[in-house]
């Protein structure tokens, strides 16, 4: 199998991806952002069958000599590494510029001057914001509706022009919302589960109306080596979505099901968006990632939403996993 290079392998989707690549036989290099703990995020925590069979680079996606080096004797990247709390992004959007602009033109670079054989780009439904139709497809309007949606636009039209400019094989993968086990409680769903798994029956949230085409983790990874595997798509963006929508509040009552209690919801005014920032509505048109990468969700419809959630509160009820979370502190 060919040596891959997973950015943002550390965090939540990117976990899950090593996991499923390393089951598939790659060899696979993990980038984690370096720090003085020696931590490797959720790679710490890996499944069992999995421990000890891939390689770790830590670095800063920001340094491009460190992702130049991270990515030396790779033959594909899958490039997931960027800052993605949409509330941080309005105080500190600088920081998005640097890692998820800047970050993403040093992969680019680095690949180019290295001469890799694929990359996997990723982006994001919020760069669509609200959807002026649906469902929506690839040929969606964008608007940047945040400092975070506007720095994956940004990032995505680079990957394109490497794509253009220099005929760098890029896939640019863009999933809806993604959830389920290890997801920052900055998400909506885990906050309301942990806010449930530690026994309150009246949960804080923000606005309840938005909807959303929820997409669970497996499914994501799955869509990414799809990308990963396939001759097609080189300079084309792919939705990576369930192709349902729902609302959040709906989505409450979704959980408070799975896990067995009534919930109710108090409005949080900290946790609101500007009027003009919120994403009202979200549903992917995933046609093309089936007819290009024959990918189709596993975790589809309500019936699939309600297994994926019943999964997801499983893990987190889990003490051990619960403890990770700071479920009385709103996670920005």
């Amino acid at each position: 199998m060919n040596k891959v290079l997973v950015t943002g392998a550390d965090g939540f989707i990117g976990s899950h991806l090593t996991e499923a690549l390393v089951r598939l036989g790659y060899s696979v290099r993990a980038f984690t952002l370096y720090n003085s703990f020696n931590s490797w995020g959720w790679l710490d925590h890996c499944a069992d069958d999995v421990k000890g069979k891939f390689e770790v680079f830590s670095g800063d996606i920001r340094d491009p000599n460190g992702v130049k080096e991270a990515m030396r004797g790779c033959d594909e990247v899958l490039h997931l590494a960027a800052l993605i709390a949409i509330p941080y992004s309005y105080h500190s959007p600088d920081t998005y510029v640097d890692t998820n602009v800047k970050g993403t033109l040093n992969v680019l670079q680095a690949a180019r001057e290295l001469g890799v054989r694929r990359i996997v780009h990723t982006s994001t439904s919020e760069v669509y914001g609200t959807a002026r139709f649906v469902p929506i497809t690839e040929a969606h309007p964008l608007q940047g509706q945040s400092p975070y949606s506007a720095t994956k636009i940004a990032a995505d039209q680079l990957a394109y022009s490497f794509y253009a400019s220099f005929g760098l094989p890029v896939v640019i993968a863009r999933p809806f919302n993604t959830y389920g086990p290890r997801q920052s409680a900055r998400a909506v769903i885990p906050t309301i589960i942990t806010q449930v798994a530690n026994g309150h029956r009246e949960i804080k949230l923000g606005a309840i109306s938005p909807t959303r085409d929820f997409n669970f983790v497996s499914d994501t990874a799955s869509g990414f080596i799809a990308a990963l595997r396939s001759d097609a798509g080189l300079g084309e963006v792919v939705n990576f979505g369930s192709n349902f929508e729902i609302s959040v509040g709906d989505t409450v009552k979704l959980i408070g099901e799975a896990m067995g209690v009534d919930v109710d919801v108090l409005t949080d005014e900290v946790r609101m968006r500007p009027e003009n920032s919120e994403v009202q509505r979200l549903w992917a048109d995933n046609s093309k990632a089936r007819d290009l990468f024959g990918w189709q969700p596993v975790y589809a419809g309500r019936e699939g939403f309600k297994r994926g959630l019943a999964e997801t509160a499983t893990w987190f009820a889990q003490p051990d996993n619960l403890r990770a979370y700071k479920a009385d502190i709103y996670n920005v």
